[in-house]
């Protein structure tokens, strides 16, 4: 098998746009498996490999226990903590998933603190330990987070996001903010508890034009157990103004807790 560093790889967990995910051991073999990500071939040039390293750098920064830890990297990979629980979508029941929310909200308002937005906040960079007890949600995919220092006044040319959980301003070419996150964890939200994000369409302009123009859809009026209160603290996460948005993720999130009981 291929080596990387100290790593050899054992087989592939995952594939992304750009990298493959392989199970990974250290030749040392002290220490336990982890997940190495590694550039595909075509992908290995200077943006790439400038984004994995940004990558590891902003999530070694952000260390928190609900943050993946970042161990080592080299031309076109890094190695980090293998997560084997798949993503928060697997959680059965809504109260592991809202467990699951504070977490990674917790984890969000941590890592603004230092200056930086994660920018792809959704459920599938949300990976839950297979012992959810021990270990909880783990934010993942740090490879389009910016530091707040750099962005300036400069407006973004090219939007680099999911879409369907994309902030207003993200989506008019404006820096993405902590509330940007926080607006993609609203959407992350709803996806968990209802089975789908706010917005869907056919097509991509369809949906951009959704997030920017169309109101927070009111659940409360179609799904029993969702209280009014909830269609309230999710419109406000949601608002089209981040200055609208509540201050923290956690203050967001506990307040959907305590609304759903």
């Amino acid at each position: 098998m291929d080596a990387f560093g100290d790593y050899v790889l054992d087989g592939a967990v995952g594939h992304g746009g750009s990298a493959t995910v392989y199970r990974a051991h250290h030749t040392g073999g002290s220490a336990g498996p982890v997940a190495l990500k590694v550039l595909d071939e075509h992908h290995r040039d200077a943006v790439h490999m400038t984004r994995l390293e940004r990558e590891f750098e902003f999530a070694k920064q952000a260390a928190h226990p609900h943050v993946v830890t970042m161990y080592d990297h080299g031309p076109g990979w890094l190695s980090m903590q293998l997560i084997t629980g798949g993503t928060a979508t697997s959680l059965p029941g809504r109260a592991l998933r809202l467990t699951a929310l504070a977490q990674i909200a917790d984890a969000l308002d941590h890592v603004h603190a230092l200056g930086i937005v994660h920018c792809d906040v959704k459920p599938s960079n949300i990976l839950v330990c297979e012992l959810f007890s021990a270990g909880g949600a783990i934010l993942v995919d740090f490879g389009i987070a910016r530091a707040l220092a750099e962005d300036g006044a400069h407006r973004i040319t090219h939007v680099e996001a999911s879409l369907p959980y994309a902030a207003p301003e993200v989506l008019h070419g404006h820096p993405p903010e902590p509330s940007s996150d926080e607006y993609a964890l609203a959407c992350t939200v709803v996806e968990l508890l209802t089975g789908s994000p706010p917005f869907t369409a056919k097509t991509s302009m369809s949906l951009v034009n959704a997030h920017l123009n169309s109101p927070v859809p009111k659940y409360s009026r179609r799904i029993d157990w969702l209280p009014r209160a909830f269609d309230s603290i999710l419109a406000k996460a949601m608002a089209k103004s981040p200055d609208l948005r509540y201050q923290s993720c956690s203050e967001f999130i506990s307040l959907i807790i305590h609304a759903i009981g």
